[in-house]
């Protein structure tokens, strides 16, 4: 077998190396277009997790690295005055130069032949002469854009603008600064890679470095406004450039890696942002995966799809996680007003990879701390003070006053539509559904979408406050959770718009009734699926007729004792279809603006508001992206906030999302968490946050960074209603039990 590899960094040298090392009778050539001393950056990061990867792939290469690595275990945040310090990390520095001679001497040693200066422009004669070409020419590859239809490339790049430098100054530390002048707050990522070399990366935001002069300095001047700018951290030391020109960090996706003979690898590929970890690593890890499906299959298609099918799903969720850290440093601005402590929780625990029950194992210590700050703070916010216990709780387990009601913890069932109800009204189903889920301990219990008319229906089954004997049928349902629980119960109230007169989930969700559809309106005839009904647009008096549906159901709702009433203005309802200017197309004062988009929710808001007991508290459900090109904007969620803030909101249920069939959403790990973050920090407002929360370390962590109030579950507390009770065994947190399962207290099942 033949095998080319373009480009001789990292990507081409391991896998060169593995190939030939597994089959001496592969003959293996790297074409690479620069020199082998001509490389750009300074140092590369590796994980232990990283290396201990390389271990087996190959002896050689990985002592040749270990003997050659700067190891530290700590991060050093400067913020606030302070220097704070978490330990447990396990990170190691590494010479880029140094590493692609360790790499370069291990393939020549094998037999691998290195070109170099051989700039391949010409793609023909080498795929037609290699059994394997492997592109791994970098992130700006010349092979990848040349066949840019087979791989369909997207590249997306960062708002902020950074620099790649070098210092004298030997850091003992993966280091962070967060300076401020004139011209803006600027951040610095530095480890050290050499004995007396680290790396010194310089980010700010585009107007910050338009500000500063930097969007027309060299190189050279760049090194002195930086040397300037970090005098006194850098004690004299000076900065070091090498190809130092200020960029925007590219996030390059593909649609396919390979076609016939010809595959990417490494930045080629993907990337993934520098604040997270090193490209170098995910280009080794697909070297030792395209090495391993070479080895699997004998044709050399079936090997490039094993290898793609192994690492998208692996790079992908590190993409996801290294676009969230991007997206913290993009906007570091908006926690600088947040205590030291909290920062530096924030700011490890940016990629929402790394937990609070992680960084209890790396750093007991530091999250002793962070716990009872946030218990100090809960007792200032909520007016509890909790004595004579042993320790302090888990931060999920704190008081949370939200308007006047006190909640025992953070935790909150999402509503969840059971499609169960007989002409809006509430059945046995609903007092098992959630009396169960209030006995299993969560501080918010919120009853399901329920709609303000028969008219405002999703579904023939969906709950209702519209009819005289609503009310009372979810008393009996509220009065369950208030004499067997603790917990607080909450309803949504909503008019279901252009996404009515569907059938049950089970049944084809969003699919339109075959029979039985009732009229449909909406902020612009405009149907959900093409063969949706056709909503009628809404004129006043449509306006004021579903105004006094949603006061009528705000007053049943007190009637029937709920604690919390949620206007859903959300998930491409009615309201929401006003809100999103894919759903408002109007010309009227209801359309155009935010601030006219706005105006018919708040009108509904300020209606209820009135119409709803002063001392009990108002959330409101929004969407905070619809995942779709010319959607809501950042800036329209910060404002729409706002106006809910200043109308008297209490807290805000920040979701995502199902306002067009057409959208792509970025589904992972805590995936809504960031826009709850960007409300309740940017519109100085209380959240919620929803949206793939797994597991109570999740929870933790959401709610000592500052990135929610509360969090709500949906699926988790489907699959077990007494999600919470397990949780605080398992932290090994109290919680008092009804007397009928006193004997329970002390009980944990054998898992095996």
């Amino acid at each position: 077998m033949k095998i080319t590899c373009i480009g001789g960094g990292p990507a081409g040298l391991y896998f060169a190396i593995l190939a030939k090392r597994r089959d001496p009778r592969r003959e293996v050539v790297i074409l690479e277009r620069n020199r082998p001393d001509d490389t750009f950056g300074f140092g590369v990061v590796f994980s232990d997790a990283t290396l201990e990867n390389l271990e087996g792939a190959d002896p050689r290469v990985y002592s040749a690295i270990r003997r050659s690595l700067a190891h530290w275990d700590d991060i050093h945040t400067h913020f606030g005055g302070r220097v704070l310090v978490s330990t447990g990390h396990g990170f190691s520095g590494l010479s880029r130069q140094r590493l692609l001679s360790i790499l370069q001497e291990r393939a020549r040693e094998l037999g691998v032949e290195l070109r170099f200066e051989e700039d391949v422009r010409a793609y023909e004669p080498i795929l037609a002469s290699s059994d394997l070409v492997v592109a791994a020419d970098g992130v700006n590859s010349h092979a990848r854009d040349t066949f840019a239809e087979r791989f369909v490339p997207h590249i997306d790049r960062g708002n902020n603008r950074f620099v790649w430098l070098g210092t004298t100054f030997p850091f003992d530390a993966f280091t962070f600064y967060f300076e401020e002048n004139e011209h803006g707050l600027f951040r610095v990522h530095a480890y050290r890679y050499e004995p007396e070399r680290s790396t010194f990366i310089v980010e700010c935001r585009e107007d910050t470095w338009r500000a500063a002069g930097l969007d027309r300095a060299s190189e050279d001047e760049t090194i002195a406004y930086c040397e300037r700018l970090f005098h006194d951290k850098l004690e004299g030391h000076r900065l070091l450039k090498n190809k130092s020109i200020w960029r925007s960090f590219p996030t390059v996706h593909n649609e396919r890696w390979s076609w016939e003979n010809l595959v990417l690898l490494g930045d080629a590929a993907h990337t993934a942002h520098f604040s997270i970890g090193s490209g170098t690593k995910l280009a080794l890890e697909d070297s030792i995966a395209l090495a391993d499906a070479l080895d699997a299959h004998t044709r050399v298609p079936d090997a490039l799809a094993a290898y793609e099918a192994d690492r998208r799903p692996k790079v992908e969720s590190l993409q996801r996680a290294a676009q969230v850290s991007l997206e913290w440093f993009e906007n570091t601005e908006r926690y600088m007003g947040m205590e030291p402590i909290q920062f530096e929780l924030s700011m490890l625990t940016r990629s929402l990879r790394v937990s609070h029950e992680n960084l209890k194992v790396r750093d007991p210590a530091l999250v002793r701390e962070v716990d009872a700050w946030v218990f100090r703070k809960s007792a200032e916010q909520s007016g509890v003070t909790i004595t004579g216990i042993a320790r302090v709780p888990p931060p999920m387990f704190t008081p949370y006053r939200l308007g006047k009601l006190l909640l025992d913890n953070r935790v909150v069932v999402s509503p969840m539509c059971q499609y169960s109800a007989d002409d809006g009204t509430p059945n046995d189903w609903h007092l098992v559904h959630l009396g169960s889920r209030a006995v299993g301990g969560a501080g918010l219990v919120m009853a399901e979408m329920t709609d303000v008319s028969a008219e405002g229906r999703i579904t023939p089954g969906c709950t209702g406050l519209y009819r005289p004997e609503h009310a009372p049928a979810w008393r009996r349902v509220v009065d369950f959770v208030h004499g067997a629980s603790t917990a607080k119960i909450g309803i949504q109230i909503a008019h279901a718009g252009r996404k009515g007169a569907t059938k049950r989930m089970w049944e084809g969700i969003d699919q339109p009734l075959p029979e039985g559809q009732w009229p449909l309106i909406a902020a612009s005839p405009i149907p959900y699926l093409p063969h949706s009904q056709t909503p009628r647009a809404m004129d006043r008096e449509d306006m004021d007729e579903v105004k006094a549906d949603f006061v009528r159901a705000a007053r049943m709702a007190d009637e029937a004792g709920f604690d919390v009433i949620e206007l859903h203005f959300a998930h491409g309802y009615l309201l929401a279809t006003f809100i999103s200017p894919l759903t408002n197309r109007r010309t009227d004062e209801y359309g155009g603006s935010i601030d006219n988009r706005m105006r018919f929710p708040l009108e509904i808001f300020d209606a209820v508001r009135a119409a709803w007991p002063k001392d009990k508290p108002m959330s409101v459900r929004i969407s905070a992206t619809d995942w779709a090109p010319g959607g809501i904007t950042p800036e329209d969620v910060i404002a729409l906030s706002v106006m809910l803030r200043e109308h008297g909101v209490d807290i805000i249920d920040v979701s995502a999302g199902q306002t067009d069939p057409s959208a792509k959403p970025v589904y992972g790990r805590l995936f809504q968490t960031p826009f709850s973050e960007l409300v309740r920090l940017e519109a100085k407002v209380p959240t919620i946050t929803v949206g793939n929360i797994q597991s109570w370390t999740d929870v933790n962590s959401i709610v000592a960074a500052g990135r929610a109030d509360l969090c709500a579950l949906a699926r988790a507390h489907l699959y077990d209603p007494y999600w919470t009770r397990h949780a605080a065994a398992e932290q090994g947190w109290e919680m008092p039990w009804p007397k009928q399962y006193v004997s329970v207290q002390r009980y944990l099942p054998r898992m095996k």
